[in-house]
């Protein structure tokens, strides 16, 4: 097995887990600094894959795979968080660096675990309970009040794997809806805005903080995030004290989206965090010296973070389906700059691009 020697120097192999555009663009940023990128993924024609040195097509519990992996590179990250956390401990059991650790994968994978281990770290979030049964949702739903939002606690992203949930005597039937798995019941929050924080800690313990991005979504996904938001210096504040607590709480390597709510009374509470680099973090490919991308490869590779101030005001619109097929239009736009991920089939609401449209600080 390849061992992984700190700081990683050019010329060295970085696997990545998923061949999705996150891992693209990460294989991008990679390449820039002078590393290869070995990608495992489940599907032969991917958008990281085709833009990898070379592509290991299996299934991420494959230990045979696993193990050609851990041959070619003594340092693994991942571009989910939905990752097989078995996978994750059976390279670090088998030499290789795995950067986020396992600890930052098995919180972000359990949506009660993720509100337990911020709350414990000073991170506050809405209230909520955990049910595994019919009854134990209508028991939540009584206790947090409604409305209020059931999730699964596993999986699910981009306004999958939840619904609200209006009326108590509702709670069993929106149980079974989700699946009848565990899920977690939040309160509904009567917020201001939806912020985002992306942040960064290197393996020496430094940590470097973005400018905050205020996001807008529809039908649970993100459709555009404009950077540097305009926020107070106290509202930043709270917002690095809370990412500072969740990156030394998980002992973590790599760069990070945290998700949040801006309450009327100027309270932030903490939605989700991911693991990984963040779709609200898009707008540093153009509005910042080293983007998320970049940032993400050198704290994994224990190379020094890079400067997060913004040197330009970006609104990122993301590309939804067909809405691709209109690269023409934005390319005859002088102050856009576009991102496609070289997706194959537009389906619709699926992710293809996106594009920054920046204007001077």
């Amino acid at each position: 097995m390849s061992q992984a020697n700190l700081p990683l120097a050019p010329g060295s192999a970085i696997g990545i887990l998923g061949g999705g555009q996150l891992g693209r663009m990460l294989a991008l940023a990679a390449a820039r600094l002078g590393f290869d990128v070995v990608v495992l993924e489940r599907q032969a024609d991917s958008p990281a894959g085709r833009t990898a040195a070379r592509l290991i097509v299996a299934d991420y519990a494959d230990e045979a795979a696993l193990a050609e992996l851990a041959s070619l590179t003594g340092l693994v990250t991942y571009e989910f968080e939905n990752v097989p956390a078995a996978s994750v401990a059976w390279l670090a059991e088998h030499g290789v660096e795995v950067a986020p650790g396992p600890r930052a994968l098995a919180v972000a994978q359990d949506r009660f675990e993720e509100k337990s281990f911020l709350n414990a770290h000073g991170a506050p979030t809405v209230a909520f309970a955990p049910a595994r049964t019919p009854q134990e949702a209508q028991q939540a739903l009584a206790a947090i009040g409604v409305p209020a939002l059931m999730k699964t606690r596993r999986e699910g992203y981009d306004g999958k794997g939840q619904r609200w949930v209006e009326h108590a005597a509702d709670a069993a039937a929106a149980f079974e809806a989700l699946g009848g798995v565990p899920v977690i019941v939040e309160a509904a929050a009567e917020f201001v805005r939806e912020l985002s924080v992306i942040a960064a800690r290197g393996r020496d313990g430094a940590t470097a903080v973005y400018p905050l991005a205020e996001n807008h979504h529809e039908g649970g996904v993100l459709r555009r995030s404009i950077a540097p938001a305009r926020v107070s210096q106290a509202l930043t504040d709270q917002a690095e004290r809370i990412a500072a607590r969740v990156l030394a709480g998980l002992d973590y390597v790599g760069v990070i989206g945290i998700e949040l709510f801006e309450m009327a009374d100027g309270r932030l509470l903490v939605n989700e965090i991911a693991p990984r680099v963040h779709n609200t973090g898009h707008w540093t490919q153009d509005g910042c010296e080293v983007d998320q991308f970049e940032q993400h490869i050198r704290a994994v590779a224990g190379w020094p973070l890079g400067p997060t101030h913004a040197i330009a005001h970006v609104e990122m619109l993301n590309l939804l389906g067909e809405e691709a097929d209109a690269w023409a239009k934005y390319a005859a736009e002088p102050e856009t700059r576009i991102h496609l991920y070289g997706k194959r089939l537009a389906k619709p609401g699926r992710k293809m691009g996106h594009v920054n449209r920046v204007r001077p600080l």
